[in-house]
């Protein structure tokens, strides 16, 4: 049975190994055996891989954040909820493999009606998405919503979350090109990021009530963010993309009353009760089920391109997420 294990921190591809480990044995009494069909590669597992996550894992360690199997071969003795052949989709974050076993109360069961590769995108980045828009400003219709990383699978649920709400968008990119594709999936402005952003904004927006932004790169993209919002606006920054601290001026804070604050989804989720869990993902997958929201797929492999598959998630440029399919 393959799975992916860190071996040390540094660069993803000669870091990470597939390992070819044991059979799995029968599952115990609350434990299912599930088959993964489809993973994803996150820029949190990137950052994990050069050790420059959150928190580290003790090495060796195994990888996947996100995981969907679409048959359950064996169920533990005591298990009711969960039958052999269930789609779920499990929360832990070791599912780079064929098959894993885990507890039953780490399975959240998902539609068998959606696209298989986009389910298996639901655990961390729809949810991302539309955390950062529903809980910290309570926006109304016809507010705008700014961002950087525009293109980014978050970016890129967040503007269609937010059109299902009436909010309007400002997405902020890297490289000409993804206004036609961005404003298809329903942003109403992009802009390639510059010094000169606020003015931009203000000159095609004027007065219009700007107040939230989501940061993915902080540094002195945080800056520009806080030069657009209105008065009292908040930046919620939730990536590091540049590498640098957050950047906001005493001006900024002081005067506009701009606040800055973050987000970090595993915390999000460490918080919530299980019942809460559910009611989240099953309105997110009726999203992508529906086709109201989804992600491009630039890729997928299989364990056994490995070093292909990081190398690729790892290369700016791209026009849609990686993935893993362990079992073919």
């Amino acid at each position: 049975m393959h799975h992916v294990e860190l071996k040390s921190f540094g660069l993803p591809w000669e870091v990470c190994k597939m390992v070819d480990g044991p059979e799995l044995g029968s599952p115990s009494a609350v434990e299912v055996n599930l088959r993964i069909e489809a993973a994803p590669i996150n820029p949190a597992e990137i950052l994990i891989m050069e050790g420059k996550y959150a928190s580290n894992p003790l090495l060796p360690a195994r990888l996947g954040i996100e995981g969907v199997g679409t048959t359950i071969t064996a169920v533990g003795d005591g298990i009711q909820d969960f039958a052999v052949g269930d789609r779920v989709m499990s929360m832990g974050r070791a599912n780079w493999a064929q098959e894993i076993q885990v507890p039953a109360s780490t399975l959240i069961k998902v539609s068998t009606e959606a696209d298989l590769l986009q389910i298996g995108m639901l655990k961390v980045n729809p949810a991302t998405a539309k955390f950062m828009l529903d809980h910290y400003v309570d926006l109304k219709p016809g507010d705008w919503v700014v961002q950087n990383a525009g293109n980014s699978a978050v970016g890129r649920y967040l503007i269609q979350l937010a059109k299902a709400k009436g909010v309007h968008s400002i997405n902020i990119v890297r490289r000409e090109g993804l206004e036609k594709e961005l404003t298809k999936l329903g942003a109403d402005l992009v802009l390639v990021e510059g010094e000169d952003l606020p003015e931009k904004v203000r000159a095609e927006l004027g007065d219009a009530n700007i107040p939230l932004a989501i940061d993915a790169v902080a540094g002195k993209a945080t800056l520009s963010l806080g030069g657009i919002l209105s008065e009292e606006g908040t930046v919620v920054n939730y990536g590091l993309l540049s590498g640098d601290p957050c950047q906001l001026t005493a001006d900024m804070v002081v005067f506009k009353g701009i606040t800055l604050t973050g987000f970090w989804l595993a915390k999000t989720l460490g918080g919530m009760t299980a019942e809460a869990k559910l009611r989240l993902y099953s309105k997110l997958e009726s999203l992508i089920a529906s086709g109201t929201i989804s992600t491009p797929v630039e890729a997928t492999y299989h364990l056994g391109q490995l070093e292909e598959a990081l190398r690729h998630a790892y290369r700016g440029g791209r026009s849609g997420k990686i993935l893993f399919t362990p079992n073919g």
